[in-house]
């Protein structure tokens, strides 16, 4: 399995990836799928602020992708990004979101990011949180009954993992400690 860079090529094979996860799941809250031209914006917006967007291709086909975008907008979250995971309905449990991860993450902290959070739909999303543990995210947290699809009440739980030292050393001073 190739872990490469998305290109605007991926575009619509990505949106066919999450547009079954919006009409079936509850890993993401959109209703709505997005069009091709929907996820080329968000594609554009990720990778034109320098951060990693990735996708996992085998024999041809991709299986799956993953990004890391702004955790919020506002500057002194700057150090901060909220990754975000989608793997193809039939190629659940082969290792995609494991292999996608590592890499996402490693990006992640080869631009100086010092958190990494998950904002996984439903609480009951044992394969994202699953996954999320494995690669060394944290809970820190649950929201309860804030999103409302498929006629029920749900959660996000939410999810963190330290890059770089997280929050012990000044990212912009020398480097050292902080405190």
């Amino acid at each position: 399995m190739l872990i490469r860079d998305a290109t605007e090529a991926d575009l619509a094979a990505i949106q066919a990836i999450y547009a079954h996860h919006v009409l079936n799941g509850v890993g993401t809250f959109e209703e709505v799928p997005p069009t091709v031209d929907d996820m080329t914006g968000r594609w554009r917006a990720v990778v034109g602020l320098g951060l990693p967007w990735l996708v996992a291709e085998d024999e041809g086909r991709l299986w799956g992708y993953a990004y890391a975008a702004p955790f919020r907008a506002r500057s002194a979250y700057r150090y901060v990004a909220e990754d975000a995971i989608y793997v193809a309905h039939d190629a659940a449990r082969r290792g995609v979101g494991r292999a996608l991860m590592r890499d996402l993450i490693a990006r992640c902290e080869a631009l100086g990011l010092r958190q990494l959070m998950a904002v996984i739909g439903d609480s009951a999303n044992a394969g994202s949180i699953g996954l999320h543990r494995a690669v060394g995210f944290e809970p820190v947290g649950v929201f309860r009954d804030v999103g409302y699809k498929h006629r029920r009440w749900l959660d996000i739980v939410l999810m963190q993992k330290r890059l770089n030292d997280g929050g012990d050393r000044d990212p912009e001073g020398d480097g050292l400690p902080l405190g």
